[in-house]
């Protein structure tokens, strides 16, 4: 039997978004990492539905950057961060090619938490080509070393069926306080119904689970602040039908 997660805390939220009124913009920026590359390959395509913000990809988006085509990508986060132009500085160094930083942007953390607990409530799509994630990334701003992440999940739309697949774990990146712990996990479910992720992290422990379920407890865990990602890729050459599409239902947290 597997273990149940902790309950939520009893007291209110310190974040809650279900998105009824819209995309929220002193709680999201829609874009994917704008400061790498140029605003009009980073920002997001979505639209509001009843189901909560539901994140696309249209035939005529760009790659994200011209360095990583074919690859578009449409993000929302929490907050931004990057060094001048021209520079190295910035969160998410997570390309081995040497990003530079091509549109400044100010330091914006709107939520970016040290530790604490985050409900995500989502539903995949199945495009092959497309996957649907979920990650905590060390801002950057404090220390280039505050680069760790938090995988809740990468889920392929090629995984998702009568049971799905997803990745989940920690990337440690340029931190070298952590390792690197990543693990395939089982869902027993079709992704693309409604269900929760859950992580909790702090004092040196990461817990990751699923519907009410722990799918992983990892002893190591970022103790900076760290912005939420959720986004939407298509990787590889376009093809098929479109919009491409998964949506977000609600993100609630609780922060210490």
């Amino acid at each position: 039997m597997r273990e149940p997660l902790p309950p939520a805390p009893s007291h209110p939220p310190s974040f809650d978004d279900d998105f009824a009124g819209g995309l929220d913009t002193a709680k999201w920026i829609p874009h994917y990492l704008p400061h790498w590359t140029t605003p009009e390959r980073s920002e997001a395509r979505y639209g509001v539905t009843a189901d909560g913000l539901e994140l696309r990809i249209e035939e005529d988006q760009l790659d994200w950057r011209p360095e990583d085509a074919p690859l578009r990508v449409s993000n929302l986060q929490t907050g931004e961060y990057s060094g001048p132009l021209g520079s190295h500085r910035g969160t998410h160094r997570h390309r081995p090619d040497g990003l530079v930083v091509r549109t400044e942007t100010p330091c914006r953390l709107m939520f970016a938490p040290h530790r604490g607990r985050i409900d995500i409530t989502v539903s995949a799509g199945a495009d092959e080509r497309c996957m649907l994630a979920a990650w905590l990334v060390g801002t950057e701003h404090l220390s280039e070393l505050d680069s760790g992440e938090i995988c809740v999940f990468e889920i392929d739309g090629s995984a998702v069926g009568p049971t799905t697949s997803a990745r989940t774990g920690i990337k440690a990146h340029h931190d070298p306080r952590l390792s690197t712990d990543m693990a395939e996990v089982q869902l027993p479910f079709d992704a693309r119904e409604a269900h929760t992720w859950t992580v909790i992290w702090g004092d040196g422990e990461t817990i990751i689970g699923c519907e009410g379920v722990v799918l992983r407890r990892i002893l190591q865990a970022p103790d900076y602040p760290m912005l939420l990602l959720i986004d939407l890729f298509e990787i590889g050459r376009a093809s098929g039908s479109y919009p491409k599409a998964a949506t977000v239902r609600r993100v609630t947290a609780w922060t210490s």
